[in-house]
């Protein structure tokens, strides 16, 4: 077995778990604000542009026909935001806007980078690629902002945020920083099962830019209720990471880390998984989070984002966590999950689908 895949977060998991004072008092129902984030690479393999252009097409035909399937509390169809890499073809960008136009979802930065030969990032040549993917970008409306400010989040290529040496060093220690000065408003990278992992399992918080030393956000201070964010910091969203006992394997225990993947499809259980262990804020704990991950691009992933596992796992959910009482079932992409998160900090009570804008805009995608 791998220790690799337990080392960087397991010890802190046990210790939350065993140790923890936290309350979870709740009057009334619990809202669930379900989020799938994608690190969107069809031209993974590799693969030629035409394979790369069919991928795209399956999915612009296949998953509004799932998503219309698939609502929430208000009616909203299920989101998906594809976090698509810059250095790949844009020519598919259109396509996936025409699915943003039709209200499926959101798209968003993947940066793949490495200190390798023959082209060692520095801290200024990532700024120029982000702010080029920004311009790049930003002719389709994606990132823009009323006032002209872009904002976007965030997903690292190869887990390796900060330079923290997963499957590929960054080489940039002042990541974070670069990040926040080019209008990042989050990073959704983790959970992942390498040295890239935090320590702050299952918390949603602000790390502090180390200028000097990598993998700065391996602890932080997380979002509550009242606090006012530091100006220096950038607000980390992770997915749910730790151990379950899977039902559908005689109760093998089963390792979750939040991924979409044909080995772990969704299932009943990883539902039921998913509720038990949303992760609150602290002093909201009626507003409960819950952020999956994929990498959709690939055929064999299908089945886990629009195929039969996922249309039963989807409508379980719907089923179960959604009956108005004890549980409001809330649809929203990592945009909208970031917002929410927010409007909580800052103490917002009552309907969450009227702070789905609160601090970032709905893109004003266009086609060109």
């Amino acid at each position: 077995m791998n220790l690799d895949k337990f080392r960087y977060w397991l010890p802190y998991y046990l210790y939350n778990n065993s140790y923890s004072c936290e309350e979870r008092v709740t009057r009334g129902p619990i809202d669930l604000f379900f989020c799938i984030v994608d690190h969107f690479e069809p031209f993974n393999g590799p693969v030629d542009y035409s394979t790369a252009m069919s991928r795209v097409l399956v999915w612009k035909e296949r998953y509004p026909k799932f998503a219309m399937k698939h609502r929430d509390a208000i009616g909203k169809p299920i989101q998906h935001t594809w976090f698509y890499p810059p250095h790949t073809d844009h020519r598919i960008l259109p396509y996936l806007i025409e699915l943003c136009l039709a209200g499926f979802g959101d798209i968003e930065m993947h940066l793949h980078h490495n200190h390798m030969h023959p082209f060692p990032d520095t801290s200024l040549t990532l700024k120029n690629k982000i702010l080029k993917c920004i311009d790049d970008y930003g002719k389709y409306g994606i990132f823009m902002q009323q006032d002209e400010k872009p904002r976007f989040a965030f997903i690292h290529g190869d887990w390796s945020l900060d330079n923290s040496g997963g499957f590929g060093l960054c080489g940039v220690n002042d990541e974070l920083s670069i990040l926040k000065e080019c209008g990042c408003y989050a990073d959704f990278t983790f959970p992942c099962l390498n040295r890239s992992q935090p320590a702050m399992v299952n918390r949603i918080y602000y790390a502090i830019d180390d200028l000097t030393k990598p993998k700065s956000y391996n602890r932080g201070i997380p979002v509550k209720k009242g606090m006012i964010s530091p100006d220096d910091a950038l607000m980390i969203i992770q997915g749910i990471i730790g151990l379950r006992f899977d039902r559908s394997k005689k109760y093998k225990l089963a390792l979750e880390y939040s991924d979409l993947d044909f080995n772990d499809p969704p299932t009943k259980n990883r539902v039921d998984f998913w509720v038990r262990n949303a992760i609150p804020i602290e002093g909201h704990h009626n507003w409960r989070f819950i952020k999956l991950h994929t990498h959709g691009g690939r055929e064999m992933r299908w089945d886990a984002n629009f195929g039969e596992p996922a249309e039963q796992a989807f409508a379980y959910l719907e089923e179960t966590y959604n009956d108005g009482r004890d549980y409001v079932l809330h649809y929203v992409t990592a945009r909208e999950m970031y917002n929410i998160i927010r409007a909580a900090e800052a103490g917002k009570e009552g309907d969450p689908n009227k702070y789905m804008d609160f601090d970032v805009a709905r893109y004003p995608y266009k086609n060109i």
